[in-house]
């Protein structure tokens, strides 16, 4: 799987999965974050819509609130529990996902 189509306001979007930095969640909708730096894209899906939709070796739920991708994450943190994307941002990393977390990037 390459891409993902996700439906918007304008219409339906093919989205490349190595140009996704990450995913955040906004109650009932999900903000994009996009690599090549294009405005974030919000829609009207649950964070839960794309952990089961994208390939779960590529995308890691860190916390309720965000799903990072693999190939962005440019080092982890424990103490603090951050993950430091490529694009400057660090992500925070929920106490009972930790662990997991620690497991599946080491691994």
């Amino acid at each position: 799987m390459q891409s993902i189509t996700v439906g918007t306001n304008k219409g339906s979007s093919e989205l490349s999965l190595h140009n996704i930095i990450r995913i955040q969640s906004m109650s009932n909708y999900s903000r994009i974050y996009f690599a090549d730096n294009t405005y974030p894209l919000t829609v009207a899906k649950i964070l839960q819509w794309f952990e089961d939709h994208l390939p779960e070796d590529m995308f890691l739920r860190t916390h309720r609130a965000h799903l990072v991708n693999r190939n962005y994450i440019t080092r982890m943190t424990f103490p603090t529990k951050c993950i430091h994307l490529s694009n400057g941002e660090a992500i925070s990393i929920s106490k009972r996902r930790k662990q997991w977390v620690k497991e599946r990037i080491c691994a």
